[in-house]
């Protein structure tokens, strides 16, 4: 295998595939990306069993043939050669190394046979439809705060996404939940999504897609089965495994019966919570909410710190409230927030309350209060 590639090109590359691959790998295949060179172009994969990230980029090849080279290594060495150097890879007779050349820098790096890399065949995904990149960004970054951590309910360390109706109105939804506070992001059914089965996709294929699309304008292709889903998109592919569980009833968390409406400035409002929290607790991160008379007055307290209080404006005439929430749960809501105004619906100090951006229906978040 020989070939010549412009450095910007097989880093911007490289920096897609080498964050699917795993710091620590019992299986040293894992630990490598596998090169493959061959009519005009560069295809590099990469692996960790769940999740595999398939993008090809224009190169002069010289001779075609593939072999593997340590991902994060090679990586490294390419993002550490001088700009708008001309990069020469080239693996030895016997296949056992892969040199990298840039004018006076010659790297050798020891390779694993081709053979041992995983492949993942060929899978039938029946499901198939289109989204706008913008459209998939938003649903990611409405959700993908809320997402749980906890290994032990792992039907909850993804993105729920399935076709749900609104009035009758056919519609994507995607839930995430960690069982504090739930993300709902709503659009338009996509054409050829309507027999979609329930998917949650994993946290892990969730940021690494996030990632991917953040520069690209293409619409993504996203095919799906019921254990498996694909995106394409340029001259990316990015397959990942779901996850095998049952999401929970997420409808029954959503309260129907929150009457108090409370609309409030939403910058002003994380602002005003961000401050007040930097009394709380590391552990509690606890900020209490007392609303009456048009304010809402926030205050925090810990023994080791002492105490805060603030008094912003709203828009609210009903019966005085006392609430307390987690202030980074608050926080991570906030951001998502675009609109100028936030619409707080309670019921009363004990329950989940709803938070919407006035400005945008699609989105909707639930909160579970906390004792102050």
């Amino acid at each position: 295998m020989k070939l010549t590639i412009e450095r910007a090109a097989l880093l911007k590359t490289l920096a897609h595939v080498q964050s699917v691959v795993e710091r620590r790998n019992t299986i040293p295949i894992l630990s490598n990306v596998l090169v493959d060179a061959g009519d005009g172009e560069l295809a590099l994969t990469a692996t960790d069993m769940d999740l595999t990230i398939v993008e090809t980029v224009a190169a002069e090849v010289a001779t075609a043939g593939a072999t593997t080279a340590p991902a994060h290594t090679l990586y490294d060495i390419v993002r550490k050669l001088p700009e708008g150097a001309q990069v020469e890879i080239s693996s030895s007779g016997d296949g056992t190394q892969l040199m990298v050349k840039a004018g006076r820098s010659v790297f050798t790096l020891a390779t694993l046979p081709k053979e041992d890399f995983p492949t993942t065949g060929e899978v039938d995904l029946p499901h198939e439809f289109r989204l706008a990149s913008l459209e998939l960004r938003n649903l990611i970054d409405r959700t993908r705060f809320a997402i749980s951590t906890e290994e032990t309910r792992y039907y909850l360390n993804g993105i729920y996404v399935h076709a749900s109706e609104v009035d009758g109105v056919p519609c994507l939804r995607a839930v995430a939940t960690d069982g504090h506070r739930l993300a709902r992001f709503e659009m338009p059914l996509p054409e050829g999504a309507s027999g979609l089965p329930g998917v949650i996709v994993p946290r892990k294929a969730v940021a690494e897609l996030r990632k991917l699309i953040e520069e690209t304008e293409d619409p993504i292709a996203v095919s799906l089965s019921e254990t498996k889903v694909r995106f394409a998109f340029g001259k990316t592919v990015l397959t990942s495994k779901l996850i095998d569980g049952t999401f929970p009833d997420y409808e029954r968390v959503i309260p129907s019966g929150n009457d108090k409406v409370v609309e409030v400035d939403c910058q002003a409002f994380a602002q005003a919570v961000d401050r007040v929290s930097t009394i709380s607790s590391e552990k509690s991160r606890a900020v209490k909410l007392v609303i009456e008379n048009g304010n809402i007055t926030l205050s925090a307290s810990s023994p080791e710190n002492g105490t805060a209080t603030e008094e912003i404006e709203i828009s609210y005439g009903g019966p005085g409230i006392e609430i307390g929430f987690n202030s980074r749960y608050l926080l991570d809501i906030a951001q998502q927030i675009e609109g100028d105004a936030a619409e707080i619906t309670l019921a009363d100090g004990a329950s989940p309350t709803i938070v919407r951006d006035r400005a945008d229906p699609s989105a909707l978040y639930v909160l579970m209060p906390m004792r102050v």
